[in-house]
Order: structure tokens, then C-alpha cells, then sequence
């Protein structure tokens, strides 16, 4: 039976009660840790771990929750530790309620709703005893713990998938940047001893052709500039798209295109406005805005390939020149002035082989576990609605977050 088929029997038919927190958890104040001895016990405030001592107050598993300060920070503690008096933690009945199950189901509620404090954020006892939490299948304790278990292991599952997706992102930057940093202003070929110069140079020294694109016409969305059969792109696209864009969804007619400048496959753009210093490489020829650069490649100097992974690897100092406004900005004088590191082309070839390749094995990441998250995300969805839509007494008007 899999897993979703199992999931769905036991809500089958399943009754959901609102028990208030109290009911299921008693709420415990924390104490001063000054004066402990130095141990491998976590002491937690409301903003995280603090120290570590040698005593604990309460050894196990409870859903910490800040009493004042930053009371949207909840933590979930297996093993023992110590609290202090800017958070609370909880002495959880197992028999009625999984400690995760209630973590998970704390995530999902609104706290600065129950905000309490006239300057800094509080939460009080009285205020979280009332929070009404839903019990599945009360009548069958056993049934119940089993509905909640598998609750917990599919938020388990999702939170892993995005720590993930996040922890190869972090490491494949840091690969990418290590490889694009020359702070010394050479770079040493890893089959020799040889080590090559490397020039900082702006992009349009290394171009053939390096500009804005074109849409005169006023008013933008006027009909008659669309529906054609010449690719239109826009910021939007090419952040959303991968290392090189292959799909498109507006189209310019002949009228279009005469306003606009048609810029060839290869080229890469560059966004300026919006979303700052987001590339991509043509796979089609295509028209595109004035808040796009293009840069179509010397060949002698430089690949549009090691162009656009060095954007990437300058993005958040491209994104800090930012105007600032509104809508962030950046002009065309920024790049036209920026330089960056070009070594031979032998050793940008080099660089980008390496990091298309790492690209390539890290596909998973940038394309199957965001959809591998997606479809955890719409699973517990699913599921929660199923537990939440028995009607909730009016003992506490609390909202959730998604």
C-alpha cells in the first residue's frame, strides 16, 4: 500500500476534536542560568541557544516557545536542556499528542496575533492555554498517534527536501566563487606549474556587440505589438529560466519587431531592472526590453558560457549598486565601468567545463527537489485540510500562517 493510499485510510471517516493546549501540554516557565556550571547542555532563549551548562530543566522531548522577544521563533528539543525566562517550554501528554505533531501544528499558527506586549513582543501563559489544537480520531488514542506519526513524517520530509536544496545551492556558490576568484591575479593551471595572467576588464572591452535591448513604442502593452511569430522576453523569463532559456510565451508581431531590436542565439542577457543582475543565454533569437542588456561575445576574448556563470558569481555586488528605488534599478553606467577577471581562454573553457558539469550532477537540486518539495508541500496541504475542517469552538480566535 503506498504511503498516500495509507495516509488517506486513516483519515477515512476520521473525527477531528479542538482540544485546548492546556488540555494536552502543560506550559512551564524557564529560570536564570547564571551561577550553572559550563557543560554540553543547550540553554535556550527565545532567540536560540545561548551557552551551554551542566544541568538540565526538563530531559524530554518538548515544543520550546518564546515568552517575550522574538516569540515567533519556536523550537523542537528531544534531549535534554536548560530554558531561561524568555521562553517557555512544554510537558507534553504523550498519550493524547505526538510533541512533533504539536511543533508542527505551533509553525502554523500566527503568534504576533497574540501579541500581548505594548512595546516588545510577548505571549502570555493564560493566552497560549487557550490555543486550540486538533486532535484526529479522539475517541481511538492509538489511531490517533498513528495519524499524527504520519503527519510528522511527511512535514519531516519536506523540511529535509528544503534544507537540502538549500545546503547544495550554498555549496555549489561556493564551488562556482572559488573557482572565479583570482585575488591574486593569476590563476595556476591544475596540469602544470604554469600560471597564467589574469585582466580585469569591463564587459564591453570582451564584447563584439554589448547593449540595451529596444521596445520604443508607448504604450507598452499595446496590442498590436504582439502576436506574432518573433520571441519576446522579459526579466521575468530570464530569472525564471536555467543557464540557457529555451521557452518563451510572448511573441511580437512585424510591428513589434520594428520597434524592438532582434538579438541573435547566443546572446546573453542581463537583467538591470526588477530582478537585478538575473542571466540567461538565448537558445532562440529573440527580442527583448530596454531593462535587459545583451552581450554578444568577442570570440577571441570570451565565451558568453564563463560570462554568465561570472555574473553569478558578482550578482550580490551587481545587486548592491542597486538605485534603491522603489522598483531596484541598476544603469547601464555600472557595467559599462564594473571589470572582472578574464584569464586565457583556455582556463575560462577550463572553468566552465568544471562548473557545467558540476551543474549537470547537481540537476536534481535546481530541478527535481524543488518539485520533489512542491508535491510534499501540496500533500500536507492536503492533509491538513482534511484535519482542520471539523468546525472550531469559539474558545480563541487564532490565525494561521501558511
Amino acid at each position: 500500500m503506498s504511503r498516500l493510499n495509507f495516509m488517506e485510510k486513516l483519515l477515512d471517516g476520521v473525527e477531528v476534536e479542538w482540544k485546548a493546549l492546556e488540555q494536552v501540554a502543560k506550559i512551564k516557565h524557564g529560570k536564570d542560568w547564571k551561577g550553572l556550571e559550563t557543560g554540553n547542555v543547550p540553554v535556550y532563549g527565545s532567540g536560540g541557544i545561548m551557552g551551554y551548562v551542566d544541568t538540565y530543566s526538563y530531559d524530554k522531548p518538548s515544543v520550546l516557545i518564546p515568552r517575550k522577544g522574538s516569540i515567533t521563533n519556536i523550537f523542537y528539543v528531544e534531549s535534554s536542556f536548560w530554558n531561561v525566562d524568555t521562553i517557555y517550554y512544554t510537558e507534553i501528554d504523550e498519550s493524547k499528542i505526538i510533541p512533533k505533531f504539536l511543533y508542527h501544528f505551533i509553525k502554523t499558527i500566527d503568534l504576533m496575533a497574540l501579541d500581548t506586549g505594548s512595546g516588545r513582543p510577548s505571549l502570555t501563559q493564560a493566552i497560549l492555554n487557550k490555543i486550540l489544537i486538533p486532535i484526529p480520531c479522539p475517541e481511538n488514542p492509538e489511531k490517533s498517534l498513528e495519524i499524527q506519526s504520519e503527519i510528522v513524517r511527511i512535514l519531516d520530509t519536506f523540511t529535509e527536501l528544503t534544507a537540502e536544496l538549500t545546503a547544495r545551492k550554498k555549496q555549489y556558490a561556493y564551488y562556482r566563487d572559488q573557482l572565479l576568484s583570482f585575488e591574486d591575479g593569476t590563476t595556476k593551471d591544475t596540469k602544470s606549474t604554469k600560471r597564467f595572467e589574469v585582466e580585469w576588464k569591463t564587459l564591453g572591452d570582451m564584447a563584439f556587440e554589448f547593449g540595451r535591448g529596444k521596445s520604443k513604442h508607448r504604450p507598452r502593452n499595446d496590442q498590436k505589438l504582439y502576436g506574432g511569430s518573433i520571441p519576446f522576453i522579459q526579466t521575468g523569463d530570464i530569472r525564471n529560466a536555467s543557464h540557457v532559456i529555451t521557452e518563451y510565451t510572448q511573441t511580437y508581431s512585424d510591428f513589434g519587431l520594428s520597434q524592438s531590436k532582434l538579438w541573435p542565439k547566443g546572446t546573453l542577457c542581463i537583467t538591470i531592472a526588477a530582478n537585478i543582475a538575473e542571466t540567461t543565454i538565448l537558445g532562440f533569437d529573440s527580442c527583448f526590453p530596454d531593462s535587459v542588456i545583451g552581450f554578444i561575445a568577442n570570440p577571441e576574448k570570451t565565451t558568453s558560457n564563463y560570462v554568465e556563470y561570472l555574473l553569478s558569481s558578482f550578482k550580490s555586488k551587481l545587486q548592491s549598486q542597486s538605485t534603491g528605488s522603489a522598483q531596484d534599478n541598476i544603469n547601464m553606467g555600472t557595467f559599462e565601468s564594473m571589470r572582472f577577471p578574464f584569464p586565457p581562454l583556455a582556463e575560462q573553457a577550463r572553468i566552465f567545463a568544471i562548473l557545467d558539469k558540476f551543474d549537470a550532477l547537481t540537476i536534481s537540486v535546481t530541478e527535481g527537489l524543488p518539485r520533489e518539495i512542491e508535491l510534499r508541500q501540496k500533500q500536507y496541504e492536503y492533509y491538513r485540510n482534511l484535519l482542520l475542517s471539523s468546525p472550531k469552538p469559539e474558545t480563541i480566535q487564532t490565525r494561521t500562517v501558511s
